[in-house]
């Protein structure tokens, strides 16, 4: 199972030109795929419906789009007769899978409100897909790219959804009193407790951030990692966590695959395709038994 995470910065690639089949030519041996950046009826793009023709480009796959910022793009039918066209300007996370994905929900992140620099909300798309492995918790996320203290508050939403979801059940759970009602018209989805968090985080192996995710570091000893917490696949693949790097300005892993602790030993590798142009970061890559 091959699980992939990209940052596709709306199709604009390294070369100053759009290009949404290139990105979706450097994703077609992924599994399980989680894209942030991914926007809808934007002039910068074209006005293009990007989940649309990721979807089209990549049609064995299924797929689920979450918008975290949502504007208006509607405009007047040129008829003079007053009929809107419905469309909203967004901006969010997507995810593709080559098994069926059973549900899904989009938790939203805290957002800052600054002033003069630029703040979008932000948050965590979730979909629970039937993998060959069984039912498997899957997340696309994006955090801000302004500073430590506007992701601290989102690093702790995100460890708390984490952590609830098996209690809460899936997208709905439970019963009900009216059979004939049609709420219940499959079987209850499951909210399983092993977990991918794949995303743009913003933050490198060297930041508080990460230490508030996976454990803080002990001097003399290394990373502390809880038995049933939260591990950077990077390094289950047997890479060291201050190596790698999925974006060439930053020149560290601002990208990051983490995993439930359960799922740890089954990473089989991991490594970012420092050849792919579709976008300013680089596709991260990690390979489950």
């Amino acid at each position: 199972m091959k699980c992939v995470s990209y940052n596709i910065q709306y199709g604009l690639g390294r070369d100053g030109h759009y290009d949404l089949a290139r990105i979706s030519d450097e994703l077609v041996d992924g599994d399980i795929i989680a894209l942030q950046e991914v926007d809808r009826y934007w002039k910068r793009s074209g006005m293009v419906d990007s989940p649309a023709v990721i979807s089209a480009r990549l049609p064995c796959l299924h797929w689920v789009y979450a918008a975290n910022l949502d504007m208006d793009a509607s405009y007047p039918e040129p008829d003079g007769e007053g009929r809107i066209i419905h469309r909203r300007k967004q901006f969010g996370n997507m995810i593709l899978s080559r098994w069926p994905i059973l549900s899904t929900r989009n938790h939203l992140l805290p957002k800052w409100g600054d002033r003069h620099h630029h703040s979008i909300q932000q948050g965590m798309l979730e979909a629970v897909i039937d993998t060959p492995r069984g039912a498997l918790r899957v997340y696309s996320v994006h955090l801000s790219h302004l500073c430590p203290a506007t992701r601290h508050p989102q690093v702790d939403s995100m460890r708390s959804i984490l952590e609830r979801a098996p209690s809460e059940g899936g997208a709905w759970c439970g019963g009900h009193p009216d059979s004939s009602s049609g709420w219940i018209e499959e079987s209850e989805p499951p909210m399983p407790s092993s977990f991918v968090v794949m995303g743009d985080m913003n933050f490198s192996a060297e930041s508080s951030e990460y230490a508030q995710l996976v454990g803080a570091m002990a001097p003399g000893y290394g990373r502390l990692t809880n038995r049933v917490g939260i591990i950077d696949a990077w390094v289950a693949a047997g890479h060291e966590e201050s190596t790698g790097s999925t974006n060439p300005n930053a020149g560290r892993r601002i990208d990051h695959c983490l995993v439930s602790a359960d799922l740890a030993s089954v990473v089989k590798n991991a490594w970012v395709d420092t050849d792919a142009t579709g976008s300013d970061h680089w596709p991260l890559w990690v390979e489950f038994e």
